[in-house]
């Protein structure tokens, strides 16, 4: 039998700990932002072309309300930015792999292969109102909306585009 002194304390705990359960939906789910990332890639997780790792369950960010934005970093675009725009906003960074050696898993399955490495293509960086374009090298073979490895003309640092057409690929900025 328990007595009162027992029962208050239990229910002084079960009161102190609500608070913390309903806190627990007011995060982001990082499954969610792991899926999310995959669709921007056009990798999954810990595949060439898609992110190194999942994101770290121990993180605790505010849930957001509006669509997350992502985008593109680094010179060679080897990490994405997860930003939420609403509420105090929030912003993490996911290193990306590069995709070297084997064809990413993000040409295969996707259809026929358009772009083969060595060929020359327009690279088109499109944001809200813009766009700037240049020329580019394939460095991997990919299909329609693979996302690939693009070396532009005159720098060393390849970038990584998504394939719109056999001869156009596209960075998106938003």
């Amino acid at each position: 039998m328990i007595g009162r002194p027992s029962v208050l304390v239990a229910c002084t705990l079960i009161a102190a700990a609500a608070p913390a359960l309903s806190q627990s939906t007011d995060f982001a789910d990082p499954a969610t932002l792991d899926a999310e990332v995959a669709a921007f890639t056009g990798a999954a997780v810990g595949t060439p072309g898609g992110a190194r790792e999942p994101v770290d369950r121990r993180l605790r960010l505010a849930r957001c309300t509006a669509p997350l934005q992502l985008a593109w970093l680094g010179r060679a675009a080897d990490m994405v930015q997860v930003a939420c725009p609403t509420g105090t906003g929030w912003r993490i960074f996911i290193p990306v792999n590069s995709g070297r050696g084997a064809a990413a898993p993000s040409s295969a399955g996707q259809g026929q292969i358009v772009v083969e490495k060595g060929q020359v293509l327009t690279i088109v960086v499109a944001g809200r109102g813009f766009s700037v374009s240049q020329q580019g090298e394939a460095l991997e073979d990919g299909a329609i909306g693979a996302w690939i490895r693009i070396r532009p003309e005159g720098n060393r640092e390849p970038v990584r585009a998504r394939i719109e057409t056999p001869q156009r690929a596209v960075i998106p900025l938003g």
